[in-house]
């Protein structure tokens, strides 16, 4: 097993082996392969996120977890390793970024197996930490508003390859759905998609350069599904956390029900059948107020915020009607965009945006955290 590699300041999505750094300790990002976690590895990260952790799991929008102040990166990764979450090569943990629709079928799974296994190709070691792929063939895109650099949907006429940034797509058969994917990997790479920095997306290189005519195509990829939500859906029920976070006694009793636990890119866990009791730290059901609120981590747990966050965002959630955002800085974490209502820390105190993102110019500056009820009311 690799040694654990000292961890960077910010900058990046964090990793398992690339770690990064948090007032509270260490941020330790897993990548459940295929997003599936067994009842196994489901308690074994319960346990670790409460021996080495905070006690919490968080919930990304790639449809991993993250262990949060973490102290002893060892021993985690040791445990991880033991589990089967860890990859030996690092450097493939880190463009190992392939996100299935959760509902998918058996065959959807061996595309995303394919491509993963492809991906090992030295070749592709440039990609950037955040290029990914996304894998959507589900009569309905639950993964529309995913980000996905490049993407296998479906469309009416079957199966298509979309590049971020196009509104059509290419057909193409599932025997050759991975080959010409990792092709269309590999010209951005060699059409200068990643900069010196050592970032880039595939929207943003498509803004100047033009799309090779073979990854061109005529096909429109099938309708957006409704926004998925919380509690029942079909065979299926899924559990958020407030806030993107979810206990680790919580994720502990749904591997204790399932027989696998499936990750999402909408900050929660699907399993089939029925969710067990849980902490009021779950969400089951789609009409809690708290799914309008985004909050960060804040302060103590991140270095670049003077305000608690969560404890807020959860007083306040009953008393806002259109979306609300509270946000430790400027930075906008957990949103990068515009809310009806962000509320954005500052010198220990909150300035309000008003249909914005959170580095846009507030209406109220200087807000006592204590008294900002009465202004939400108003």
């Amino acid at each position: 097993m690799a040694e654990p590699v000292r961890p960077e300041i910010r900058g990046w999505c964090p990793g398992a082996h690339r770690p990064m750094m948090a007032a509270d300790g260490l941020v330790v990002r897993v990548r459940p392969p295929l997003g599936r976690l067994t009842p196994v590895q489901a308690t074994g990260l319960a346990d670790l996120a409460e021996a080495f952790g905070t006690g919490f799991l968080e919930l990304t929008s790639r449809a991993n977890l993250q262990i949060r102040g973490v102290k002893d990166h060892l021993s985690v990764l040791e445990r991880l390793a033991a589990l089967g979450l860890l990859d030996d090569d690092p450097d493939f943990e880190a463009r190992r970024n392939v996100i299935l629709d959760p509902f998918r079928h058996a065959q959807d799974a061996d595309l995303a197996a394919a491509l993963i296994e492809g991906l090992r190709g030295a070749e592709f070691a440039a990609l950037p930490g955040k290029f990914g792929f996304a894998i959507d063939a589900g009569p309905e895109r639950r993964l529309a508003q995913t980000s996905g650099d490049i993407r296998l949907e479906s469309s009416g006429g079957g199966l298509i390859l979309r590049a971020d940034g196009q509104d059509l797509g290419v057909h193409v058969s599932r025997e050759q759905a991975v080959t010409l994917a990792l092709d269309l990997a590999r010209w951005f790479i060699a059409s200068g998609g990643v900069g010196p920095d050592g970032r880039g997306r595939m929207r943003r290189l498509l803004g100047s350069t033009a799309l090779p005519a073979q990854f061109q195509g005529v096909e429109r990829p099938a309708a957006a599904a409704r926004p998925i939500t919380p509690g029942a859906q079909g065979h299926m029920t899924l559990i958020a956390g407030a806030f993107g976070q979810l206990a680790a006694c919580d994720l502990r009793a749904l591997g204790s029900v399932a027989t696998a636990l499936l990750m999402t890119p909408w900050r929660m866990i699907a399993l089939e059948g029925t969710a067990p009791g849980l902490s009021p730290d779950a969400i089951t059901d789609a009409r809690d107020p708290r799914l309008g609120v985004h909050a960060c981590t804040g302060a103590p747990g991140c270095p670049q915020a003077t305000v608690e966050t969560r404890a807020l965002a959860a007083r306040l959630a009953p008393l806002v009607k259109g979306g609300l955002h509270v946000s430790g800085c400027a930075k906008g974490c957990a949103h990068p965009g515009p809310e009806a209502l962000s509320l954005v820390g500052r010198d220990g105190r909150f300035d309000l945006v008003r249909n914005g993102a959170p580095w846009d110019t507030p209406a109220l500056t200087g807000l006592d955290p204590n008294a900002i009820s009465d202004v939400i009311r108003r």
